[in-house]
């Protein structure tokens, strides 16, 4: 997924048809539906409306974001099968739904987007082509709740992609506590559907890759399975971690887990290349720096059914029917009372997507403070907003204070030094006066005369 839904807000603009693939920047601006007198650009903010095809969606949504669009709607060009629905001559309907994934280059995708089913889209182009305005309006509502708004992350010990996310966010879900409440869950693979165990010997085909026999898998991290960090190894540090959670997360916070993963991938590593990240020297020393009694994840372990015997691993196989249950597929995802959130998965994306399912009245604190700050991660970690979303420029009473006390001592010190320049200048100006009428003596040199602040000043 890319780009940055709004979570809890809405767009309503105009809507431009591009009528063109929009895979190069030399499109034509003037050009599209409804026309407008005079070669007119598109005007800004609006929603552009392109037609799916001829490059990825990244690409598409980049190039409108660079011509000032506030959203993206890719038109369908074909049907679902499920649909009433007329494809164009020549074209097959689609069995499943399209995916607007990320091509790995979304980074850099900051409006949002989203694909329209064709029969849908024709009805929009068409009243455009007429040269009749469309508005449209785009909601990115979430279920509410009443005071508590449950968040999932679905991810694997390997995911450096969702690396940074866990890395940052352990202050955020302290901060939100008992007003949240937060699952993680690991991305294990069916070993049975993927093939990993043969129908005729019920061996493990899949090798490394698997635990069990072949029923848990992971892809390797890397591209040799010879060396480095196994799918197995995965397989195992994902059981530890639903054990931590088991363990220690009841609370709906689970401090010791996150300060487990984030140890874990700062000393035993996530990625590929990982020299560590199975080194049981590793494992336990994370484990006691993080307070995490090892020998109960290790009985929680085994009692679940462990990794190295032909049996049904229960805290293993629970996650594989959740996952089907949720329709996962992408990793890394999120999901927010229930809702799958869309889009670049950072810090600020979904603690504004988890401060947006809370009903009228019952977000906490920290949502109030910080869900429209520009810098949500250091309004968590301080407790106020440097600068609010939206707005100029913001500070907090703190700050405010302090440069509201500095400039009135900066004034007063100004004033003070222009008073003592002034009082001099006046003084020199009256002895030059005085020094005109007084008689010159051998002594005038020593000569003294006594003005003080009062003669000056009365």
């Amino acid at each position: 997924m890319f780009g940055v839904p709004p979570y809890g807000g809405r767009i309503i603009e105009n809507v431009y048809y591009a009528d063109d693939s929009m895979c190069s920047d030399k499109f034509d601006k003037a050009g599209g539906y409804p026309q407008r007198e005079n070669g007119l650009p598109w005007q800004t903010p609006f929603i552009l409306m392109i037609d799916r095809g001829g490059c990825t969606f990244v690409e598409k949504v980049r190039i409108a974001q660079h011509a000032g669009a506030a959203a993206v709607i890719i038109a369908d060009e074909s049907c679902q099968c499920r649909h009433l629905c007329k494809s164009e001559p020549g074209t097959d309907c689609e069995t499943n739904e399209p995916i607007m994934t990320d091509d790995g280059t979304g980074s850099d995708i900051s409006i949002p987007s989203m694909l329209m089913f064709k029969q849908d889209a024709d009805l929009v182009k068409a009243t455009l082509v007429l040269g009749k305005p469309v508005r449209m309006e785009l909601r990115w509502s979430l279920p509410a709740q009443v005071d508590t708004v449950t968040y999932e992350l679905w991810t694997t010990p390997a995911d450096t992609t969702s690396e940074d996310l866990q890395l940052s966010f352990r202050e955020a879900a302290l901060a939100l506590g008992d007003h949240s409440q937060f699952t993680p869950h690991m991305f294990i693979y069916d070993g049975h559907l993927a093939g990993c165990i043969s129908r005729k010997t019920g061996k493990n085909t899949c090798q490394n890759l698997c635990t069990n026999n072949g029923r848990y898998c992971a892809t390797d991290p890397g591209t040799d399975m010879s060396k480095g960090v196994s799918g197995a190894d995965v397989v195992t540090e994902s059981l530890r971690r639903l054990c931590i959670w088991q363990i220690y997360g009841s609370d709906g916070v689970g401090k010791a887990w996150w300060d487990y993963v984030e140890y874990f991938i700062e000393k035993c590593g996530s990625g590929s290349g990982s020299e560590f990240f199975s080194d049981e020297n590793c494992i336990m020393d994370v484990m006691r720096q993080t307070g995490i009694h090892s020998d109960e994840v290790l009985t929680c372990m085994e009692k679940s059914g462990g990794t190295q015997e032909d049996v049904e691993n229960t805290l293993l196989a629970s996650e594989i029917g959740i996952k089907k249950d949720s329709g996962v597929f992408i990793l890394p995802d999120v999901h927010v009372n229930g809702a799958v959130i869309r889009g670049t998965l950072t810090h600020k994306s979904i603690f504004e997507a988890i401060c947006a399912g809370y009903s009228d009245g019952t977000s906490p604190t920290i949502c109030n403070n910080c869900a429209k700050c520009l810098d949500v991660k250091s309004c968590v970690e301080h407790g106020y907003c440097y600068a609010i979303s939206g707005a100029g420029s913001a500070v907090s009473k703190t700050s405010l204070l302090v440069i509201v006390v500095g400039v009135i001592v900066i004034s007063m010190i100004g004033v003070f030094a222009g008073y003592k320049y002034h009082q001099k200048r006046m003084q020199k100006q009256i002895r030059m006066v005085l020094s005109e009428y007084m008689p010159v003596g051998k002594n005038c040199d020593k000569m003294e005369f006594a003005i003080n602040d009062d003669d000056v000043y009365s």
